[in-house]
């Protein structure tokens, strides 16, 4: 398999509480999470008496869009989660929802997010005897909450999550309750919506907006919210932290149309754009965005800077991330299948070219060549947030150092990398502008940004 040269996102959650067509709710909104985990999808179910589980590798629509399927997860509960393996390898049994039987009952849990200690307590575990059935690290917590001492369900749970360290949010099915839990930190979002009255639990607002929900509110960091036919409890049962959810949520991870701190994503990303060509001014022809993730960062610069924009490139939906390269002779034309260049954008332009990120920059080298051989005379590459100069520990995929071109380079060796007539960067205090702050709080920063600046907020 190609190595990513984009970050990605772990996973994404979603449940649903005393709903009729539980299963196929569920299936919608996995669908409108597609952009977080493709890795695998799966949905479990609780029909009154029994616990129902689908999971399979692959698209939600390879599946769960089938009768057959639906047919198999009766039940007005479910709880469901598409996959991109950041801990754990890509198997069949690492697939979520997770389901144990506990003396206490069924309890089916999907988690996003990653937990840094994972390892440590597994051994542990495996020292004194238990079994593990999957190498995800999400089984660590149902392994915690198996072994705890505590009589009631929440009371296991905060037991086992008081020893944990790392990103999270899950959403947990058992026999009476759906229950949502978010880090202390915040760093993997969770929201609450309603449906018709049925309570629901989702990774963005985009899952609550495609099944017609509304939305209530964001699940607090370090809270835990207990649905039952009662109605809803909430717990903050963890040593008080102060919020610092990631940054790449806004930045790239979440779809432009789900909403976050009261506005949409994409006004973030045109926000970033525009911030970017205040810092850089360059003159130019056109602005063209690497399709999709630049597309808002390159809207914004273009009506900032008065520049036109264009879609220079041209992409292909119909790739998929795993595409197998059977050849030497094939492998050059990998980037090719995914995006093509749109030559009466480009020949003899002076070409400023958008990103969201640069991970390794492999990618982007491909993009600018294929620019340039279309008769560009320039190609400037501007991207909408700082260097990633330090990986991701919480549930983000992204390389060691040694991967990172940001962490390896200083900026004319990058621009001379990659190939571009000049590369620039949106800096930091720009990037915590375009969030709607005068300036990052140094001392207690209001994002997750380890990975521009090396601050990690769990150790």
């Amino acid at each position: 398999m190609i190595k990513q040269d984009k970050l990605v996102e772990e996973c994404g959650v979603f449940g649903i509480f005393d709903a009729n067509e539980a299963a196929v709710l569920t299936t919608l909104g996995l669908h409108a999470l597609q952009h977080r985990g493709k890795e695998g999808a799966g949905i479990v179910t609780f029909d009154g008496k029994n616990f129902n589980g689908v999971r399979a590798q692959g698209l939600v629509g390879s599946t769960f869009n089938k009768k057959e399927v639906i047919d198999q997860l009766p039940g007005k509960n479910a709880v469901g989660h598409v996959r991109y393996s950041t801990q754990g390898e890509s198997i069949d049994k690492n697939i979520q929802p997770l389901f144990a039987d506990l003396a206490a009952g069924g309890f089916a849990c999907a988690h996003n997010g990653n937990l840094i200690n994972a390892v440590e307590i597994r051994d542990e575990l495996i020292s004194k005897g238990a079994i593990f059935q999957t190498t995800s690290d999400t089984e660590t917590i149902l392994q915690l909450v198996a072994l705890s001492r505590k009589k009631f369900i929440k009371d296991k749970l905060i037991d086992a999550l008081k020893r944990v360290k790392g990103a999270y949010s899950l959403v947990i099915l058992t026999n009476k309750k759906l229950i949502g839990v978010r880090d202390p930190y915040g760093i993997r979002p969770l929201v609450l919506g309603i449906k018709d009255g049925s309570y629901v639990l989702a990774s963005e607002t985009c899952a609550l907006n495609i099944i017609g929900a509304e939305y209530i509110r964001d699940i607090k960091h370090g809270e835990i919210v207990i649905i039952t036919k009662d109605g809803i409890q909430s717990l903050r049962p963890f040593q008080k932290r102060k919020e610092r959810p990631c940054i790449f949520e806004r930045i790239y991870f979440s779809r432009p149309d789900s909403i976050i701190g009261g506005k949409t994503v994409y006004t973030y990303r045109k926000k970033l754009g525009e911030q970017l060509a205040i810092e850089n001014k360059i003159k130019a022809d056109v602005v063209v965005p690497v399709l999709d993730s630049g597309v808002s960062a390159a809207l914004g610069y273009a009506q900032k800077s008065k520049i036109p924009f264009e879609l220079g490139l041209i992409r292909s939906h119909y790739v998929g991330r795993t595409f197998i390269e059977p050849t030497q002779n094939i492998r050059q034309f990998g980037v090719k299948l995914k995006h093509s260049v749109n030559s009466s954008c480009i020949t003899n332009k002076k070409v400023i070219l958008i990103d969201d990120s640069i991970v390794r920059g492999t990618t982007s080298k491909k993009i600018v060549k294929e620019i340039f051989d279309a008769g560009a005379k320039e190609v400037h590459l501007g991207i909408g947030c700082p260097p990633i100069t330090h990986p991701d520990f919480y549930g983000i995929d992204t390389p060691d150092y040694s991967e990172l071109i940001a962490s390896q380079n200083n900026l004319k060796e990058m621009a001379k990398i990659i190939g571009v007539t000049s590369l620039f960067f949106l800096s930091l205090e720009g990037t915590y502008k375009a969030m709607g702050y005068k300036k990052r709080n140094e001392k207690s920063p209001q994002f997750t940004d380890h990975c521009f600046t090396g601050d990690y907020p769990i150790k």
